[in-house]
Order: structure tokens, then C-alpha cells, then sequence
């Protein structure tokens, strides 16, 4: 088929590497959101879709909105019979959506009905799910509610962050598209509606929703570490500035670490207590142990070397 792919982050890169590398079709073009600001130059960047697209000499189209008209003339002048999306950003109206002979295909990160959304990876953490995966299902205006043409699984490990999950689910699902693809091509593949149950919605993270409760149980606060790593990032306030929490781990009510810091110990929700080598923080249960900060304006440290430096005396504590 002639395929015109839409997609902006680099989560959407291994699927559009599998499309370009598959020998029954054929990537006229692709669709990304407009250059951003990034770096401490803030210049214009390409997405890292349109960088890997100028790469191998695809066209490249960046509309504002998918509405434009020139956006729309063009993609009729390549008549596309199939659109696969990745992360594409932006809502693809009717008019666009009419375009491709077999529709636009999406591949999205969880396993549909659950996690409609925004954010799927990041709220299958946070609600403790144990077994994740990517769906391929034809775009309809409604929110991730259109027919399902496949389903990849993969297992949440304990320590996996939104990163990891989501890294991983990349590279399945490549696969699963490029097969989706090779099914709607060859008509081997048909679109089975969603269930009615077991819907559930994954709107965006903000920075707010990443703040840590010390208050909630540390298998809540763990959970909540995890989904906003890398992106918004869990954060917390120390003296009036925010402190970023890049990673944690739970401890058994028993536990002593080799900083000889007693996982058991009472502490309230929010205060510190630091050994030679383990920080410590209590939550709503039992405490737990803090490994990867990151001060304002610093680069990522080790909990002991923040602790070391930042002096914490007897009863200090993260702000509510």
C-alpha cells in the first residue's frame, strides 16, 4: 500500500523504521507536528519523526492544524490508502480522516478498552496494572473507541517506569503495525469492534498531578514515581524548592539497608532520616528509600550525595 504515516515523538521512530523497512509498501509521506522549541536556545527543532523522515528523503508535512488546506490538498494530491499513526498530537478531523481508501490506523499503547487516552503507559502504572500492551485499531472521531485489528501483550515488571514500559511497547508494536498493514493490504485482517466493558480513560499527567502525597501509602507513592518517570517527572518540595524524585525503592517493614537505616522505622509522612550511605522518607505506611534526585537546575544525584550536601538535620522533611 501507499502509506502516509503521522507521528511527532521518538516513541513513534520503530514503527515508522518498520514501514520504511517493509518491502510491500510504501512511505510517501510523513505527518508530524511543527518544529518545537527545545534547548537552552530554545531554536526551532524538527520532531524526532520528521529528523528520521529527512533521513531517508520522505516528505515531510508539518500543519498547525490538520484542518489546514493546504495540508488537505496535498494528501489528496499523494492519495494514501492507508495512514498509519504513532503519537501523532492532534486530532485528525473528519474531512482528513475521509482522505485514505482504508482509513487511519492507530497504534495505540495499551490493551483497548482500557486507557483510552492521552496517557495509557502512565496510568497502567499508576493503577498497578500487571500486563500492558499495544492495540492497531481503525480511527473513528471518538476518543481510541474505533474496531481493533490487533493486540500485542507485555508484561509490567515491578521496577518498570513509564520509560521502560513505553520503550519497550515501541518496539512490539512496530511489529503489530507493520503486520496490521500487511493485513488490511492482503484483506486477511478485519476490524472486530470494541467491548462495551472494561472502559477506562488515561487523560494527560500534568506537573500537578505529579506531585508526591507523602501522606498516601508508599506503594502509592512508588506507583507515582514510576509513571511520571521520565515525563512530567514526581517531584517534591525541600526548603521552598522543588526537588525532582527520579526513582525510589519500596521497603519491607523489616528491611535495614546497608546504610543502616531500619526500613521498619517510624516515620512521619514526609520526614527524612539519613544514614551513611540511604535516605530514608516516610509515607502513609512505612517509609521508603530514596535513590535519584535532581535539585533545581542540577543534573540527576544520588539520594546519599543530595542528603550529604543539603545537611539535613533531625526532623526534616519534604513540604505537604
Amino acid at each position: 500500500m501507499r502509506l502516509v504515516f503521522a507521528g511527532t515523538p521518538e516513541v513513534a521512530v520503530p514503527a515508522l523504521d518498520a514501514l520504511i523497512a517493509s518491502e510491500r509498501h510504501e512511505v510517501a509521506a510523513v505527518v508530524t507536528r511543527p518544529d518545537a522549541r527545545a534547548g537552552r536556545g530554545r531554536r526551532l527543532v524538527p520532531s524526532p519523526v520528521a529528523q528520521r523522515a529527512q533521513e531517508e528523503g520522505i516528505e515531510v508535512l508539518k500543519p498547525a492544524r490538520p484542518r489546514d488546506e493546504d495540508f488537505l490538498a496535498r494528501l489528496r494530491e499523494i492519495g494514501p490508502d492507508c495512514a498509519p499513526v504513532v503519537a501523532y498530537g492532534a486530532l485528525l478531523p473528519r474531512v482528513a480522516l475521509d482522505v485514505p481508501v482504508k482509513g487511519w490506523v492507530n497504534l495505540h499503547f495499551s490493551l483497548l478498552p482500557a486507557w483510552r487516552g492521552a496517557a495509557p503507559v502512565q496510568h497502567a502504572l499508576l493503577a498497578g496494572d500487571e500486563m500492558s500492551g499495544a492495540t492497531t485499531f481503525l480511527i473513528e472521531e471518538g476518543l481510541d473507541s474505533g474496531p481493533v485489528y490487533g493486540v500485542v501483550t507485555e508484561e509490567v515488571r515491578a521496577r518498570d517506569t513509564s520509560g521502560d514500559l513505553l520503550t519497550r511497547l515501541a518496539f512490539a508494536g512496530a511489529g503489530l503495525l507493520a503486520a496490521t498493514m500487511d493485513g488490511i493490504e492482503d484483506g486477511s485482517l478485519q476490524a472486530v469492534p470494541q467491548p462495551e466493558e472494561g472502559i477506562s480513560l488515561a487523560p494527560k499527567i500534568n506537573v500537578e498531578d505529579a506531585r508526591i502525597d507523602w501522606t498516601a501509602p508508599a506503594l502509592r507513592v512508588d506507583r507515582v514515581v514510576r509513571a511520571c518517570t521520565p515525563a512530567p517527572g514526581a517531584w517534591t518540595v525541600f526548603r521552598g524548592e522543588r526537588l525532582k524524585v527520579r526513582s525510589l525503592a519500596p521497603l519491607s517493614a523489616t528491611a535495614t539497608t546497608a546504610g543502616g537505616v531500619a526500613g521498619g522505622e517510624e516515620l512521619p509522612p514526609g520526614e527524612l532520616r539519613a544514614g551513611k550511605n540511604a535516605v530514608h522518607v516516610g509515607t502513609g505506611s512505612h517509609p521508603v528509600e530514596l535513590e535519584w534526585v535532581q535539585p533545581q537546575g542540577k543534573k540527576p544525584m544520588r539520594a546519599a550525595d543530595w542528603a550529604r550536601g543539603s545537611r539535613i538535620e533531625e526532623g526534616a522533611g519534604f513540604e505537604a
